[in-house]
């Protein structure tokens, strides 16, 4: 599902022509903030709901550059949820489709009033629920769960 589309602007280019390495992260936030848009966590239904959404966690991976002026795009799949949690990847593609980077989040729901994390309502929980999810262990991406590390050949 399409989250968000954006325009690189000049100033996310770095001195090596193509998008710095951090607005990558900016792009992920602001597709954050479309996924709590589209599940009723607009800025009406913050204050509604006394919620919002904190990251607490994200893995990024760059597969491809994005230059000044190119249109992206955001995808998100829901990975897994229960009442507080949602376990999602973000896909930041070019126009054609083509993957540009990907990021692996945890977001936890939390209480605006009272600082800690707490169950999404109802109305909230319904649309996270319906986030397009993969269809099984054959469908799971293959971004999910990647660790850092250098690989070393074995003798």
């Amino acid at each position: 599902m399409d989250l968000l589309e954006i325009t690189v602007p000049h100033e996310w280019v770095d001195y090596n022509g193509h998008m710095n390495d951090a607005e990558y992260a900016r792009a992920f936030s602001m597709a954050v903030e479309a996924l709590m848009e589209h599940v009723g966590l607009d800025a009406e239904g913050r204050r509604e709901h006394d919620l919002t959404i904190y990251t607490l966690e994200t893995h990024l991976c760059y597969l491809a550059e994005a230059h000044e002026g190119q249109t992206l795009k955001v995808k998100v799949l829901l990975l897994d949820h229960d009442p507080k949690r949602q376990h999602v990847l973000f896909t930041l593609t070019d126009a054609d489709g083509g993957e540009i980077a990907t990021s692996e989040q945890m977001l936890m729901a939390m209480s605006l009033s009272g600082g800690r994390p707490t169950p999404c309502p109802e109305a909230v929980a319904e649309r996270i629920a319906a986030l397009p999810q993969p269809a099984g262990d054959d469908d799971w991406p293959k971004a999910v769960g990647r660790r850092i590390g250098i690989r070393r050949k074995t003798a």
